[in-house]
């Protein structure tokens, strides 16, 4: 993992939190931009899939692996309705320690793949077919935008499902 590499990391886990943790507003941007920065980054990052041998099941479970620490994550933001009306997010410590893991995870692993058991981690691709360190990347890559995504729909859906103020329980939310 290259130096900028490392940098996008710590800016992402520095944006995740800066603007998740705490309780929050939730506007449609709040739900865009996050969704908007994954099609970019998987336009940038996702260009050249390598799919020979095991490399696309790789990548699955990359995929599939963010799509439930991505569920995870928001089911650790409560959605409900501020005095105003309006619908607001809370996202507390344990959404900070999840993230946190994850990319601090993903990154230990690059770090260790250069520099702790490359030879290890060569020997695996080799048995299980898959054909070098960009089936890596992009398995990681895939992981961190369905992990992105699949918060965002998490999020999403607990707001849809909030009351408005004055609604009794058991009636379902209009939108």
């Amino acid at each position: 993992m290259s130096s900028a590499q490392y940098a996008l990391n710590v800016g992402l886990l520095v944006y995740i939190l800066g603007s998740n943790l705490g309780t929050r507003r939730l506007t449609r941007a709040r739900l865009a931009t996050p969704v908007a920065l994954v099609a970019v980054a998987g336009w940038f990052f996702l260009r050249d899939l390598p799919t020979l041998g095991n490399d696309l099941r790789l990548e699955l479970v990359g995929a599939a692996a963010g799509a439930v620490l991505g569920a995870v994550a928001g089911l650790l933001v409560r959605v409900r309705r501020d005095r105003t009306g309006g619908v607001v997010t809370h996202a507390g410590a344990a959404y900070a320690v999840l993230w946190v893991a994850v990319i601090g995870g993903r990154m230990a692993f690059a770090y260790g793949a250069d520099h702790w058991f490359p030879v290890a981690i060569g020997r695996f691709s080799v048995t299980h077919r898959i054909t070098g360190a960009d089936a890596w990347t992009a398995a990681f890559v895939l992981m961190a935008l369905t992990m992105v995504l699949a918060r965002v729909l998490v999020t999403a859906r607990s707001a849809r499902a909030v009351r408005p103020v004055g609604q009794p329980a058991g009636h379902a939310v209009a939108s």
